[in-house]
């Protein structure tokens, strides 16, 4: 029997003020969500919907707000490790690995929806800044809610940003497939849904860096939301581990050191090694 479900509905929320560093963003979220008005003609939060907030705004509620006139060195300072770089005729744009784990563009520092000669860094502990969020939001609403904290990034092999779950408290984050079957009976061994991740796209679809709304409330997805006191396993659980990643450099990087080795060692073809 095929499982039921819940119909989609995403909507991005209005009413929020500009957010200042240390303002209290649970009591700013908490005021917009009871102005939702949902097509059932219901209102609010319910049991089962999901708070996604974009970081930037959690970014400026806890002071991650940093005057610097060069960009370039607070994505220096954020970097962990240095994945790619390319230079463009705008600059260079530098893949690396930031503090939080994350691999991205520019670590993540982001100079727009900013003042002038400031950027903003990514939330310190964004999975602590869901869980906070969500606890402040339950304690208000009395309902069972997830939260997301999203930000947006670029993909590997496609043209094109997407938003995607750096935080999460009461989300199913990774939907493990692995041993059911499918729809003909075959047996699944390798599918893993990023559930927080689909979750954070849709969102953008009515946030976006354009709206002026920075939070949205996803209500569909009560079968992914965990109970009132269980926060799971968190958005850094997403991140592939080092031993498993199999594009730790980017090809240039790759191609130039493989250069290098092979000069160290003898004479080489000139053409990258394929991968194993």
């Amino acid at each position: 029997m095929t499982e039921a479900i819940e119909p989609l509905v995403v909507i991005g929320l209005d009413g929020l003020p500009e957010v200042r560093p240390g303002d209290d963003l649970v009591a700013l979220v908490g005021a917009a969500v009871q102005g939702l008005a949902w097509p059932d003609g219901s209102g609010g939060l319910a049991d089962g919907d999901v708070v996604v907030v974009t970081s930037k705004v959690v970014s400026k509620a806890e002071g991650r707000v940093l005057t610097a006139a060069d960009r370039e060195q607070a994505i220096t300072q954020e970097t962990v490790r240095v994945v790619a770089t390319r230079i463009h005729p705008a600059g260079v744009l530098r893949i690396v690995e930031n503090r939080q784990g994350l691999v991205m563009a520019a670590a993540g520092v982001d100079a727009s929806n900013t003042p002038e000669g400031t950027v903003l860094l990514l939330p310190a502990d964004p999975d602590s800044s869901a869980r906070g969020l969500r606890r402040g939001l339950q304690a208000s609403s009395g309902v069972r809610i997830g939260v997301l904290v999203t930000d947006t990034a670029g993909r590997a092999w496609r043209q094109g940003l997407t938003d995607l779950a750096i935080g999460a408290a009461g989300v199913v984050v990774l939907e493990d497939l692995r041993g059911r079957s499918d729809s003909h009976g075959r047996r699944l061994d390798s599918t893993i849904t990023a559930v927080a991740d689909e979750i954070a796209a849709a969102t953008e679809l009515v946030t976006g860096k354009m709206t002026g709304r920075p939070v949205a409330v996803v209500r569909g997805m009560r079968r992914y939301v965990l109970a009132l006191d269980d926060d799971g396993d968190g958005a850094r659980s997403v991140v592939r581990p080092a031993d498993e990643d199999l594009f730790a450099e980017g090809t240039a990087e790759a191609y130039a050191r493989g250069l290098a080795d092979g000069r160290g060692a003898g004479p080489i073809s000139g053409r990258p090694s394929p991968l194993p």
